[in-house]
């Protein structure tokens, strides 16, 4: 049969599970994440949104179509124009201003996860740079899902995150995500086994250095 996406999580169960139910992700939808553990991964995610435009740059270098070339383009302007702006906006909410976020060092998994995603679409092709940043842009929807599915989770003026969860279980985020799936299935239907091999490892360092971004947010690490 030929593979899918599915695939790639069915091959390292245990770390997409730590990933998905991290808690971090936990704490955040029962509301009793510390303010400042929250703060500081806001922060480390701004970087890493300007890191992830840089990666669909590299997407667009990479497209070997006008399909892929085009989809890499709007993913571009989506963070430039849209999701970075929003990004400030929310962190000004949790009293971190523009300034602030500008003069920020980037943490040590922050460092680590986008440039493994930059070098890994670097020495591969377009196929291996989403393999590389599946984990964050299938991952965070389904974070959304799973924490909608747990009875812990608190919805609404209750938990101070609430509006975090809302952003990935939108409509937007969640067409984004399936199309991502597709763009994914549709590609790894024609590899051999030992292409898959080599995207799945691809896929477990990636989902295990989100597993540290989490990690460094929960413990508020430099």
């Amino acid at each position: 049969m030929p593979y899918q996406f599915e695939d790639l999580k069915n091959a390292f169960p245990t770390e997409w599970r730590d990933y998905i139910e991290h808690s971090f992700v936990q704490q955040l939808g029962n509301g009793s994440l510390a303010p400042e553990a929250f703060q500081h991964y806001l922060k480390q995610d701004y970087l890493f949104l300007i890191q992830f435009a840089r990666a669909y740059a590299l997407a667009a270098y990479k497209s070997p179509t006008l399909a892929d070339l085009l989809q890499a383009k709007d993913g571009l302007l989506a963070i430039l124009d849209t999701e970075l702006g929003l990004h400030i906006s929310y962190c000004k909410e949790w009293g971190i201003s523009e300034q602030e976020l500008n003069n920020l060092p980037e943490a040590r998994a922050t460092l680590a996860y986008t440039r493994y995603v930059l070098d890994t679409g670097n020495r591969g092709d377009l196929l291996d740079l989403h393999v590389a940043l599946s984990p964050c842009m299938v991952g965070y929807g389904e974070i959304a899902n799973w924490l909608n599915r747990r009875s812990e989770t608190l919805r609404g003026e209750g938990n101070p995150y609430d509006a975090w969860i809302a952003m990935y279980e939108s409509d937007e985020f969640q067409g984004a995500m399936q199309a991502e799936i597709r763009w994914l299935d549709e590609r790894l239907a024609d590899v051999t086994p030992s292409r898959f091999e080599q995207l799945s490892h691809i896929f477990r360092d990636a989902t295990r250095l989100e597993i540290d971004f989490w990690d460094m947010g929960l413990h508020l690490s430099d």
